[in-house]
């Protein structure tokens, strides 16, 4: 495992069947679920990866730094199948965080690399994060300390000529890429199509305890996960990802505080209001994933 500038990474040489098999494993992830791909520089994706215009135009503005672009899988491209999750397109990324370029820059090709946490639950920050979750599951961690932004990247699908397709909100706002490109379309889908980016399940990014969201109050047997100032008081134990409303402050705290309030017994945790807007809207949505109710416990 390996720090990024979002989270910290699972990673294995992407042309190595064996190696990503064993990442899929350690982390008991879905194997419909494809990996992003990290290379230190964005020549090196060029050798997988199709690029157009607009692929070129968001690379040369945000790499390196938190922003996954969904592009077509080069035929001729020594990528395992399991990476990609069999399918024709691939995810990649370069990330802008000093110990993630020089693993990439000696490995010399792409890495593979999922959050580095079991599937579902809450992302690492850490390396204490990671190992609670997968110590005697891998081979060893790098720890670069905390990472700086703390919500996974922002995945956008180029996969369909004309369109870009904001698949996953992240560490990249959509006003800074509507800048560069146009303004976002929407993700669609049809029916039995496949996932094309990590981070889309349902259920995912969870804490062991249930979550309450939009809490304007907290009852005794809760736990608070506030923003702002003077949230409620009484709950079992509160932490404050921004007491002065700082969504970047709120982001870098997001997955830490979770696992703390997830450890101190409360029946569930209660949940403030946060702005769905620049990095809100990636706050948000895996807040929302982390709330849904697990599949075996659905009514």
């Amino acid at each position: 495992a390996f720090p990024t500038e979002t989270v910290y990474g699972l990673g294995a040489l992407a042309t190595d069947d064996a190696a990503i098999a064993r990442v899929f494993e350690a982390k008991g992830r879905p194997a419909v679920n494809p990996l992003i791909l990290h290379v230190a520089t964005t020549a090196a994706s060029r050798e997988f990866a199709a690029f157009d215009d607009r692929a070129e135009a968001l690379g040369a503005a945000f790499w390196p730094g938190p922003l996954t672009l969904i592009l077509p899988l080069r035929q001729a491209a020594a990528i395992s199948p399991r990476a990609v999750a069999g399918l024709d397109t691939v995810a990649v990324r370069v990330p802008g965080h000093a110990v993630a370029q020089s693993l990439l820059a000696q490995v010399g090709g792409p890495v593979a690399a999922p959050s580095a946490n079991r599937s579902g639950r809450v992302s690492p920050t850490t390396a204490a994060h990671v190992l609670a979750d997968l110590d005697g599951r891998i081979d060893l961690v790098l720890d670069g300390g905390p990472v700086q932004i703390g919500v996974e990247s922002t995945v956008l699908d180029l996969s369909r000529p004309g369109r870009v397709g904001l698949l996953r909100p992240g560490g990249l706002t959509r006003a800074a890429i509507a800048a560069v490109t146009r303004p976002l379309d929407e993700p669609s889908s049809s029916p039995g199509e496949p996932v094309r980016s990590p981070g889309l399940l349902l259920r995912h990014y969870a804490p062991r305890t249930a979550l309450r969201l939009e809490a304007t109050d907290v009852a005794p047997d809760e736990a608070l996960l506030a923003f702002g100032p003077m949230p409620p008081t009484g709950a079992v134990a509160t932490r404050n990802l921004s007491a002065k409303a700082d969504l970047a402050e709120a982001a870098h705290n997001l997955y830490a505080m979770l696992r703390e309030l997830d450890a101190v017994g409360a029946r569930r945790i209660a949940v403030m209001e946060l702005p769905a807007t620049g990095l809100g809207e990636a706050l948000v949505d895996r807040l929302r994933r982390a709330a849904e109710t697990p599949p075996d416990t659905a009514p």
